[in-house]
């Protein structure tokens, strides 16, 4: 999906091929079935103002899952002291990220309960999109379910009269676009009825695509045992990092789970082509609809989920991320400081970070994370890049997170930050611009 979607040429031409496929099994359809020659005749008054009826609210559905804002969200300035508290930040929006919302490299900002980036539709499908993006799919496999109901007994009486005279039967025109509107109706009918059944799974569960990867990436390191991929994962404090079996917390029952996703308990709207969807609660109504979702208390505490991403906590304890904190008083003392100062200040980080790894080697060796060695897979406990790319594909699919449209080069910070994190990537030009100006300020 994150190959079509990047793809300009697709993104350029997917909706109006997608606006051409329906008038081409729509519209097209009716016509050839208006042939005189082609047996039993054409469809019945009643057939074609309900094949009609459903077309006209697939035109519907698919212009809102198009044009629907898929959300966004507006914090009260500054945003920047909230960090301080916790939670998850978006360096690209530079603004908290709420649970469950994921930041778009299409749509360029955090999306509210983001399932993925569809290129078919131009859009995210989000939680204001969902229930659009739902009927749409409903309507459109029903329209096809009528059109195989239109052309199957047309095929029948064709092999029924397949030893006629041709003269007797249609053209050859007309036969040929029956093959290709069985041809492209089945395909397109397969791949929406594996899209439709795919969607109504996370209707149900209240779990978008993204969240269905992550607890899949989650159970096949917890079948593991845990410890195989987490014994030298430390967090950027250089503490190890214990794995812990987190539940999926937001499915919170069949009725209340499908009414959060359409906005309403009113289930006779769900599939209404005109009914409306939910709405990101303005910045002063914090708590409410887009910032927080009810947990169903199957874990220790609320907000566990998304469980902690081992490949990312590596990286960031090795210094890949800004997770890793930057010491700006030490880097100030070290221009000041003689070759031999300078000297010394490496050695002792270097010291530092060797007592890090040690200590990681050794809460593994003294099976410091709670993983015994009969919780292990066997006696096998090489960890290679083989089993490291098995755990990040999840169940072996390949997928990332990429593929559902997700930034993946956007920074996602999990850990608690200080007040002195807002600014990391501050140049050492202007940390020295800061220092005169506080040493102008207590000399005065």
């Amino acid at each position: 999906m994150a190959g079509i979607a990047d793809a300009g040429i697709v993104q350029r031409v997917a909706i109006p091929g997608v606006c051409l496929l329906i008038a081409f099994l729509g519209y097209f359809s009716q016509y050839i079935l208006h042939d005189e020659f082609l047996a039993p005749g054409p469809p019945t008054t009643a057939e074609t103002l309900l094949f009609n009826a459903l077309l006209l609210a697939l035109w519907c559905t698919y212009a809102r899952t198009c044009t629907v804002d898929p959300g966004r969200y507006t914090f009260p300035e500054p945003t920047a002291p909230e960090v301080s508290k916790g939670g998850r930040w978006c360096s690209k929006c530079a603004a908290p990220k709420p649970p469950r919302a994921h930041h778009c490299r299409h749509c360029r900002r955090c999306v509210p309960k983001m399932d993925h980036h569809c290129p078919w539709t131009g859009n995210c499908v989000s939680m204001t999109t969902f229930p659009h993006f739902v009927r749409f799919l409903v309507y459109a496999n029903l329209a096809l379910l009528c059109l195989g109901y239109l052309l199957l007994p047309r095929f029948a009486a064709l092999w029924a009269d397949r030893d006629l005279p041709s003269y007797l039967g249609p053209g050859v025109g007309t036969l040929v676009a029956l093959a290709l509107l069985a041809l492209v109706g089945g395909l397109t009918a397969l791949l929406l009825f594996i899209m439709l059944v795919t969607t109504l799974r996370g209707w149900v569960l209240n779990q978008t695509m993204i969240e269905t990867w992550e607890q899949d990436r989650h159970e096949t390191l917890a079948r593991r045992g845990g410890g195989r991929d987490w014994w030298d994962i430390v967090g950027p404090d250089g503490a190890p990092v214990r794995f812990e079996k987190v539940e999926f917390p937001y499915d919170v029952g069949f009725f209340a789970n499908m009414a959060q996703a359409m906005g309403t308990p009113a289930f006779v709207l769900w599939l209404f082509p005109l009914a409306g969807h939910p709405r990101v609660s303005p910045p002063g109504q914090r708590g409410s609809v887009g910032w927080t979702w009810p947990e169903n208390g199957f874990n220790r505490v609320e907000g566990m989920w998304p469980p902690p991403d081992p490949d990312k906590i590596r990286r960031a304890a090795r210094g890949d991320l800004a997770a890793t904190r930057r010491d700006y008083e030490g880097e100030l003392r070290a221009l000041d400081a003689d070759p031999e100062a300078r000297k010394k200040a490496f050695q002792e980080r270097q010291e530092k970070d060797l007592r890090r790894r040690r200590r990681a080697l050794l809460a593994e060796l003294e099976e410091a994370d709670g993983v015994s060695a009969e919780d292990s897979d066997g006696g096998d406990d090489t960890y290679s890049d083989d089993e490291a790319d098995e755990w990040a594909d999840g169940d072996g699919t390949g997928e990332k997170l990429a593929d559902f449209g997700v930034d993946e080069d956007e920074v996602d910070y999990d850990y608690t930050l200080t007040q002195t994190d807002e600014d990391e990537d501050v140049p050492l030009g202007e940390l020295l611009r800061r220092r005169r100006a506080q040493k102008a300020d207590h000399e005065e």
